[in-house]
This record gives structure tokens, C-alpha cells and sequence, in this order.
């Protein structure tokens, strides 16, 4: 899965980064965050039918594997100025989160629970013609 450069601005005073319209290459409709993830605990568990979204670490870091039906990857997120590009039909999980990790998501739409498949046999199916 493609590792996205977040433009940044370095400055003595700290860097800024900037996600921008050219940044990802959908439109963001939605925008949430993980925080307060307990090391042991894990995120995700599903993929999207329709729906791509874009994963920075703002702080600190965790790992997200990644699942296409044929091949698995992980990815360690770590630098707020590199994001994880998930297309649609991903599965994905996201573990091991250190203390104090913050995991933004910008994602191409709104909430839909029918774009969720959250059973991993409905995945199989979904990506197996």
C-alpha cells in the first residue's frame, strides 16, 4: 500500500505539515482519530467496499497490517509527515500502539455501515471473483 509524503514546513520554531485537496486523491468527507488505544487492544478488523481512507500518526506510533485476500503487509506508522493510503476491499487491523499514540483518519465518505464488511468469510467472498 502506498506511503503518502505529507508536504511539511520546516521552521526552527517546528514543522508544519499540511494535508491538502493534492495531498490524497479523494475528496475528504469525513475526518476522526484514534486516541487512548490500550498497547494490547486492537483497531479495525474490517475493510471497505466503497470507501478509501488515509492514516497518519500523529503521535507516537502503531503497526497496521494489511490484507488484500492474497497477500498480507504490514506498515509501522511513526512520523506525523507519512500516511498509509488504504484502498477499497483492504482489509485492516492496527496494533500495537505506544503510549500516547493518536491515529487521524481522513476518510472519502460519510459513516456508512453498509460499506463495512466486518466478518473476515464476507471478505474473502467480497475479494475472491
Amino acid at each position: 500500500m502506498p506511503i503518502i509524503e505529507i508536504p511539511k514546513i520546516k521552521d526552527a520554531r517546528g514543522n508544519l505539515a499540511v494535508i491538502e485537496k493534492e495531498t490524497v486523491p479523494f475528496d475528504i468527507k469525513r475526518v476522526y482519530y484514534l486516541f487512548d488505544v490500550p498497547s494490547d487492544a486492537y483497531r479495525g478488523g474490517h475493510a471497505h467496499k466503497e470507501q478509501l481512507e488515509f492514516l497518519v500518526a500523529l503521535s507516537g506510533s502503531f503497526e497496521v497490517i494489511l490484507d488484500n485476500g492474497k497477500t498480507k503487509e504490514k506498515v509501522m506508522l511513526n512520523k506525523p509527515d507519512k500516511g498509509l493510503l488504504i484502498p477499497t476491499g483492504v482489509w485492516r487491523e492496527l496494533e500495537n500502539f505506544s503510549s500516547g499514540a493518536v491515529c487521524l483518519v481522513l476518510a472519502s465518505d460519510v459513516f456508512d455501515e453498509a460499506d463495512y464488511i466486518r466478518d473476515y468469510t464476507s471478505f474473502e467472498r467480497f475479494v475472491t471473483p
